[in-house]
């Protein structure tokens, strides 16, 4: 199987009165009448705690975008809300991610003292109209003390399990002990009233964390599970686990073999997965997309190729480590299988001191 470029574009530029995050989570979903919702994050400057979940659509596959709107107007100055977009085969969205408290405008939610995130939880709400409405959000209590780094979107199984994963993170408070060596599998079974927990990947060092974890349903049933593996003064290929039981249990920790930086998966019919990340380090820079065929020993790489070339990964060069992230200048790519075979990939990235939300569409072939 390989996969070509059909076109590239914009999904959205500045939206009025913010900039789009270095950290924006730009994904997408297929809504009940076929049409394609993207959504992404906003700030009024970067580094804020006043993340804003915009909305924007498609009705011809992804050509030309609809206006990018605020999708929770009347709560911008109560909660930072971080999260992204899924989608299940009937058209039914999921927004899944963070809340955190605003308790004075232009304050950070971000603490270099400690590398922490400001104190959130984790939040979900679901929409059967294409995201025009969408349900009260509902809190899912974390397991384990900190915060919840959580840009991967939820996934729902072909028999209605939801699951979602974060990693944990440092909070303001430089007291709290924070686990962090390990990404984190929720899951339901009934409709969110109450969730179980397992440990979806767990790092061998002690200097380790997670970061943009993701978790998908492939066609033979398993779970896969990917994350950015990040350690202190190394770096660490990306890691991956697979999951025979709808994620109750987990293989052992495995390396994908690639030193990128983010993760994102989508998965494909005939059972492997489309593996997207960034490469703002090593060889030819951009976004990159696998196609993959995991087992328990092996990642399984059949195809690995750049699909969004730069010059350019950080407003400041040199500093492209995970605690620069505000000098990022691309990242979170997502990828959305489309009917025929196209793949719509969105990211965002900075040109020319402007904010963007791009995409890249392919199709496979074979």
């Amino acid at each position: 199987m390989t996969y070509r470029k059909i076109c590239e574009g914009i999904v959205s530029r500045h939206p009025a009165g913010t900039v789009i995050s270095s950290v924006a989570a730009p994904r997408c979903a297929l809504g009940p009448g076929g049409e394609i919702v993207c959504t992404f994050i906003a700030q009024s400057a970067l580094g804020i705690n006043d993340f804003k979940p915009m909305i924007s659509r498609s009705y011809d596959a992804g050509l030309s975008w609809s206006e990018a709107t605020l999708m929770w107007p009347d709560l911008t100055e109560k909660f930072s809300i971080f999260g992204s977009v899924s989608g299940t085969p009937s058209g039914e969205l999921f927004f899944f991610g963070t809340r955190t408290a605003i308790h004075k405008q232009g304050e950070p939610f971000w603490s270099d003292a400690t590398q922490g995130i400001k104190q959130n939880e984790l939040i979900w709400a679901r929409s059967g109209n294409g995201g025009v409405a969408w349900s009260d959000f509902k809190v899912i209590e974390m397991p384990f003390a900190g915060s919840a780094e959580a840009p991967g979107a939820m996934c729902i199984t072909r028999r209605t399990r939801i699951l979602c994963c974060y990693a944990p993170y440092n909070t303001f408070n430089p007291l709290l002990t924070v686990i962090k060596d390990r990404v984190i599998c929720l899951w339901s079974d009934n409709e969110g009233i109450s969730w179980n927990h397992s440990i979806m990947l767990q790092f061998p060092y002690d200097d380790s964390n997670g970061a943009e974890a993701w978790i998908i349903e492939l066609a033979d049933g398993r779970l896969l599970g990917t994350s950015w593996h990040i350690r202190k003064d190394a770096d660490a290929p990306n890691a991956y686990a697979l999951s025979r039981d709808a994620g109750k249990t987990w293989s052992a920790t495995k390396s994908t073999g690639i030193l990128g930086q983010s993760t994102a998966l989508a998965p494909l019919n005939d059972g492997r997965a489309l593996f997207l990340y960034n490469q703002r380090k090593y060889g030819d820079l951009g976004v990159w997309m696998a196609v993959v065929n995991p087992t328990e020993k092996d990642f399984g790489i059949q195809e690995n190729q750049r699909i969004w070339a730069t010059g350019k990964v950080s407003e400041t060069p040199g500093l492209v480590n995970h605690d620069s992230w505000t000098n990022f200048a691309f990242g979170e790519p997502s990828a959305l299988l489309l009917p025929g075979n196209d793949i719509l990939v969105t990211l965002w990235c900075s040109q020319h001191s402007e904010g963007q939300i791009a995409y890249v569409k392919l199709h496979l072939d074979g």
